[in-house]
């Protein structure tokens, strides 16, 4: 293994890319040091994770290349980054003197093609940003996770992304065609274009939720829908218990319809969003949507099928409706959010899980009952479900902690871990897995071992990407031996 002084290696990365493109500002490396899973730690200026040598602002592909494939010749880790919107460890610098490969300056919508309803952007591009193009001409990603304010095209995919209204569009892997990206030894591949494909594996799903373990994803091309909002139908309801909600979700999607939004809330999280109507009850929210005869269609046999539950009480559509105006945080609300946990000292996560029909009521059950009773001061714990298809639905378990007398490093050991860990545990033991901070607990990549550290260009070294347990190591590009 080659080691570099950091010196060496931003003097040789300005050679490569210019010297505006090498940032070594201190504050800046640091900050770029991890994401927003280590927020408390963030506000109060405190930096647990090696130090990179270097944030690096690739303009295009060719600049990706030339940085990985040098990174790659000196033994050198890479972290890819775009909009830095994420909450699950994936961004943090493993090893000191690193690369922060920063491709939020690769911001070109490529092209919109409606004939054949596609969408090409490059990794840079936020999110938002595209759909705002595409609504000005009547269509639509379909693609709406909390984050879409700040989430990136490159980021969104290398993440598997999955969106508020996944239960008719799917998820970021249903909506990608093709894609340019960078294996480390810097060679260039792009998977191009067309339907389908069935000649061997689909090898966007090698690259696909990689996390940036295999390589940087350049350029992305996403199925487009057509955009009718003004068809839009909003259904409330008022129940006593997740087990009823879960029963008529399940019935919702074996029926075979698809609204795009299917959601339940506890007590505790539905008082959190709903305490102007909610009244201590569990909330239940579908929304239809598309063309009109397909939305109004859906609605109403949704609404049939709730009939037939006497506990559910309906909800005045325009409570839904401004709930879901508001479900998208942007650049303020983080900002906002930063503000609110130094006043309060409370802290929130989330950790999603998925699991079938049969046992996900179980998963819920077990692991907020044991929450409760082994970890103290939790501020507010709830449950929600989301994301719902024919075989099952996932679980977001929201949790929030007080941090008074807690020092910043102390917080993912003495709250989050455990909390993270009896949801992994009881989601495993009753046959589920793990979605959004997915690797959690005792087997997130903070704890990747030397040992495991090696890269994967080719399939045959694939394996080289999971630990013992089983659970990728997310997060770093790492050379090939």
């Amino acid at each position: 293994m080659i080691t570099l002084t950091r010196d060496k290696i931003s003097n040789d990365l300005k050679m490569i890319v210019g010297n505006e493109s090498v940032v070594t500002d201190e504050q800046v490396l640091k900050e770029n040091s991890h994401d927003r899973f280590r927020k408390y730690e963030d506000i109060n200026g405190i930096y647990t994770r090696p130090m990179p040598a270097a944030l690096v602002k690739v303009k295009d592909t060719k600049d990706v290349s030339s940085v990985l494939k040098y990174a790659n010749e000196n033994g050198i880790n890479v972290v890819p980054r775009t909009g830095g919107s994420a909450t699950e460890g994936g961004l943090e610098t493993a090893l000191e003197n690193s690369l922060v490969v920063d491709g939020s300056e690769m911001n070109e919508i490529i092209k919109i093609d409606t004939y054949n309803m596609l969408a090409t952007a490059q990794c840079g591009v936020p999110l938002e940003v595209l759909e705002d193009k595409l609504r000005e001409q009547g269509y639509t990603t379909g693609h709406s996770p909390q984050s879409k304010p700040l989430a990136q095209m490159g980021g969104l995919v290398a993440t598997r992304s999955i969106g508020q209204f996944s239960t008719l569009y799917g998820g970021i892997e249903d909506m990608v065609v093709g894609l340019e990206a960078v294996f480390p030894n810097g060679e260039i591949t792009r998977i191009k274009n067309v339907p389908r494909r069935a000649a061997g594996p689909d090898i966007r799903h090698v690259i696909m939720g990689n996390e940036g373990a295999l390589c940087y994803i350049t350029e992305v091309t996403v199925k487009i829908f057509k955009y009718q909002p003004e068809n839009n139908k909003f259904l409330g309801y008022t129940l006593e218990n997740m087990k009823t909600g879960f029963e008529i979700l399940r019935e919702v999607m074996v029926a075979g319809y698809k609204p795009s939004v299917a959601r339940l809330y506890d007590e505790e999280d539905g008082a959190y969003h709903f305490s102007h109507f909610a009244d201590d009850k569990c909330v239940l929210i579908f929304m239809a949507e598309g063309p009109k005869a397909i939305a109004d269609a859906t609605a109403e046999a949704i609404a049939e099928i709730v009939t037939k539950y006497d506990e559910c009480k309906p909800v005045e559509e325009h409570y839904i409706k401004t709930w879901f105006e508001h479900l998208n945080w942007d650049p303020a609300a983080v900002a906002e959010e930063r503000v609110e946990i130094v006043e309060t000292q409370n802290l929130g996560f989330t950790t999603e899980v998925s699991g079938n029909w049969d046992v996900i009521h179980d998963i819920y059950q077990s692991a907020i009952e044991r929450v409760r009773n082994e970890v103290p001061d939790i501020t507010l714990l709830g449950g929600h479900s989301s994301h719902s298809y024919m075989t099952g639905t996932n679980v977001y378990f929201v949790y929030y902690y007080n941090l008074v007398d807690i020092k910043p490093e102390e917080e993912i050991s003495k709250y989050h871990y455990p909390i993270q860990n009896i949801i992994v545990e009881e989601t495993l033991k009753h046959g589920g897995s793990m979605c959004h901070h997915h690797g959690v607990g005792k087997h997130r990549t903070h704890f990747i071992k030397e040992e495991y550290t090696s890269s994967y260009y080719i399939l045959e070294n694939l394996k080289k990407a999971f630990d013992p347990n089983g659970i990728m190591n997310a997060g770093t590009i790492f050379p090939i031996e």
